[in-house]
């Protein structure tokens, strides 16, 4: 069964490869033949068929206090990746918070169930190793499309792998681990039920998604603050002929 699957992805993505789209070069994505056709395998078989039914299920039979206590227990378990990560991009504040946050939350908080730190002004502060790279000055790499994880860049990809060696997380046991990760995906994939209109109805769905995700990686690496990019004082000839 297995190989049957591997061989039915390998047929999706040659055929896709055939078939991609014409459109103005993106310098960001130069795998978009490998992309595309693995972006349409996530959302037509495994969003449609595994993730988005489980999402809807796991909404619909977990209360909401009970939601927010798993969300806030995995992210509790990643908070010594963000004072790592913190320290290392030499934002001592954050490390401090992240630091006083996993004290708490462990403590009080009943080990991360309840979100005692944000109560006290402790914020959540989300600081990742391609985040780090970033401030080192490490470009994103290729965009990617990964297989049942979604959109990421080369730089990303390297920081995840990093990151999943970072205490208390490998602490773990496999099953735990396999657990704590279904969860963040089962959670993340509800969060965008709502936003799945905006996707739909775009032109191009994966050039939205693309876009999106680029945006948001700016927006935190900036820390909420990204630099304003100025418009072009012309428009693009190559789009308006294409209206």
């Amino acid at each position: 069964m297995f190989k049957q699957s591997l061989l039915i992805l390998g047929l999706l993505i040659s055929a896709g490869c055939a078939q991609v789209p014409e459109e103005k070069e993106d310098e960001r994505d130069p795998l978009q033949s490998f992309n595309r056709p693995m972006y349409d395998f996530n959302m037509d078989v495994l969003d449609a068929y595994i993730l988005r039914p489980a999402a809807v299920g796991y909404v619909a039979i977990t209360p909401t206090p009970v939601r927010r206590s798993l969300v806030n227990f995995t992210d509790n378990i990643s908070a010594p990746t963000d004072v790592i990560n913190a320290t290392l991009q030499g934002k001592a504040g954050n490390a401090g918070i992240s630091v006083a946050r996993f004290l708490v939350n462990s403590t009080v908080g009943i080990l991360g169930l309840f979100d005692v730190a944000s109560s006290l002004g402790l914020e959540i502060v989300d600081e990742d190793f391609g985040q780090t790279m970033g401030v080192w000055g490490i470009g994103d790499g290729a965009y990617l499309m990964l297989p049942g994880m979604g959109p990421s860049t080369a730089r990303n990809l390297t920081g995840d792998v990093v990151d999943s060696f970072v205490l208390p997380e490998i602490t773990l046991t496999t099953p735990q681990t396999i657990l704590v990760f279904a969860l963040k995906a089962v959670e993340a994939r509800a969060s965008l039920i709502p936003q799945e209109s905006l996707l739909n109805e775009s032109l191009d769905p994966y050039i939205f998604m693309k876009d999106i995700y680029f945006q948001r990686q700016l927006y935190e690496l900036h820390d909420g603050n990204p630099p304003i990019q100025e418009e072009p004082e012309d428009f693009d000839e190559d789009f308006l002929e294409s209206l």
